[in-house]
């Protein structure tokens, strides 16, 4: 048995008010519930002592008749109640968690298959805790008090032998509840990591084909499959026998209480109408116990799941710093600086190192660089050297470990960073579209803008010619993550919503993927133009997009701080050891780039 997780009450601000309705209804149906053995043991024993005497028993059957409705309509209310409280906090659960998601940024829970899992199926698992397990809670500690209140005036014996006998059930229950609930998590982890990988998989399909890996992938999903599988009939069989275990000491438990009033029945020391309410009412005071009992396993999914999203809401989204010394007057310690105290200045990496969780290596080693306004700057290194973790750690998507980023010499850790946010445009490497027109997904770079505008940045991203050759044009409607468009149209489009957003602080990574030659010598120059007045940091590989910067900066190499750049007709001393790329001189005056030392 699990008591009230007290983060529901902290997130969820609907379990309140439905905790305080059940115990209402819990004292309101623990009451009927004495009334009507009451009525019960009243009515036998008439009939018993003065045969059928319809003028003697019809008040007590009418009493009788009005209790059983009322009983019915409490418990209707009951489940009425929980319902209704149970979609209020999944609808809450939903919204924090979709916004803490979203202020933690790509990668968060592991994943979007994870997050999926978790606002779906997850959450939809707490109707059981709401409609059956919490009810049950309540009820299993108001009725045993309410009923043993009753019993114990009229026969003090059974009243002990029911006081004895019901903490067996709960330290059962706590003892198997133990167990269930770290299988529970342990399969809610698999159903999740099973669910991430399937995304990832049927995402990748298109390459796995073509590598021929696709056979390898199915057989993966097949052994994480038997894997949950196997987990789940382990959680099961353990949900079966808890609760032959809580049924026959509940049995065993009635049947004492049974023995007990029919020897003393048999020497006349208990009266007929007494007996009869100790029997009717002990078998509903050990109800409560045994259908928590039952309903626990239920309800352990959602509670798993729950579990999770508490833990995932308790991940800080970007932790901040101390205010500093110009940080706007009467700024509390710790408190976000606004936006507009920080000038569109330099941007400095001081040491700037991240290491995740679970990770034996450092996903962005200490970095330091420093990239001035105006500037058009390439970040560059082999794959997995930490190019995308430093971008991420600008938008305040990574926390760093170590270091710090200052822009124009603030903290951008003590800056509120969806403000900040305003004052970027981002191209991540797999840029993501939306169900919706084309239009609808180049204006979420700057919502509200005219047509006119969407239109000629779709045209400064080369985009324009296959769009307009759509039956639709702009208001062709597209399928999730953009269903029905080549990898290179979906950059193109993801390419247009970066040039339509008006923002100082411009982030591209790898933003000429998927392009053949011809598209992407266009793009380089579009990029080139879009960087007029604006400081633009780029991850890259490309040796074309590399030779576009103004400088190069290499990441997670021992490289000479800034790179050396070699321009056309010139010459420098290139290190030993040092990695030169050749750069086509078509895209720029640029022909040899010294990235790596």
């Amino acid at each position: 048995m699990r008591p009230l997780d007290p983060r529901l009450l902290r997130y969820a601000r609907a379990t309140r008010t439905y905790l305080i309705l059940s115990v209402v209804l819990g004292v309101a149906l623990a009451a009927l519930v004495v009334a009507q053995a009451t009525l019960l043991a009243t009515g036998i024993t008439a009939v018993y002592q003065h045969g059928a005497d319809v003028h003697r028993i019809a008040p007590t059957l009418a009493w009788l008749a009005a209790v059983v409705t009322l009983r019915a309509a409490v418990a209707w209310a009951q489940e009425v109640t929980a319902a209704r409280a149970s979609a209020a906090v999944k609808r809450q659960l939903r919204s924090r968690l979709l916004t803490h998601v979203a202020a933690l940024g790509p990668g968060a829970a592991g994943g979007s298959g994870t997050i999926a899992t978790l606002a779906t199926r997850g959450l939809d698992a707490l109707d059981a805790y709401f409609a059956r397990y919490l009810p049950q809670l309540v009820l299993a500690t108001l009725v045993p008090v309410i009923v043993l209140a009753r019993i114990a005036p009229v026969d003090l014996v059974a009243a002990g032998t029911i006081a004895l006998t019901l903490p067996l059930i709960p330290v059962f229950m706590a003892l198997v509840g133990l167990h269930t609930e770290a299988a529970n998590r342990r399969q809610f982890r698999l159903l999740a990591r099973l669910s991430h990988h399937f995304l990832d998989v049927v995402a990748g399909l298109p390459t796995l084909r073509v590598f021929g890996r696709a056979k390898r992938q199915a057989g993966i999903i097949a052994r994480i499959s038997a894997e949950q599988r196997t987990t789940t009939m382990r959680t099961l069989r353990v949900a079966f026998l808890s609760s032959l275990v809580l049924e026959l000491l509940a049995t065993l438990s009635v049947a004492l209480v049974a023995v007990g009033i029919g020897l003393r029945l048999l020497d006349g020391s208990l009266g007929l109408a007494t007996a009869l309410l100790v029997l009717i009412l002990a078998p509903e005071a050990y109800l409560p116990l045994r259908q928590v009992g039952a309903n626990y396993h239920a309800s352990a999914e959602g509670l798993a799941a729950a579990t999770e999203v508490f833990e995932l809401l308790e991940t800080p989204a970007r932790p901040r710093g101390t205010a500093p010394a110009d940080a706007p007057p009467g700024a509390p310690p710790g408190a976000p600086v606004g936006v507009a105290s920080v000038s569109a200045g330099t941007v400095r990496f001081e040491a700037v190192a991240v290491r995740h969780a679970g990770r034996s290596t450092a996903s962005l080693p200490p970095f330091t660089a420093t990239v001035e306004p105006g500037e058009l700057v390439a970040l560059t290194g082999p794959s997995g050297c930490g190019k995308s973790t430093a971008l991420a750690v600008l938008l305040g998507f990574a926390a760093p470990t170590s270091g710090r980023v200052t822009v124009g010499g603030q903290d951008l850790a003590t800056v509120d960073p969806d403000a900040w946010r305003q004052r970027v445009a981002w191209l991540p490497q797999r840029p993501w579209l939306s169900t919706g027109t084309i239009a609808d997904n180049i204006r979420l770079g700057a919502p509200g803008t005219t047509d006119a505008a969407v239109r000629a940045a779709a045209e400064q991203a080369g985009a324009l010619a296959f769009i307009d050759a759509l039956p639709d044009g702009l208001s062709t409607r597209l399928g999730d993550d953009g269903a029905g468009l080549s990898a290179g149209q979906r950059q193109r489009i993801a390419l247009a919503r970066v040039f339509l957003r008006d923002a100082p602080l411009v982030l591209l990574d790898e933003p000429t993927a998927n392009l053949d030659a011809s598209t992407e010598a266009g793009i380089l120059a579009a990029i080139r133009a879009h960087a007029a007045g604006r400081t633009v940091i780029m991850a890259a590989h490309r040796p074309s997009l590399v030779a576009l910067a103004d400088r190069v900066i290499p990441v997670g190499t021992a490289a000479t701080p800034g790179g050396t750049t070699v321009t056309s007709g010139g010459t420098a001393a290139i290190p030993a050891g040092a990695t030169v790329i050749l750069a086509g001189a078509a895209a720029t005056s640029v022909d040899a780039v010294v990235v790596a030392a």
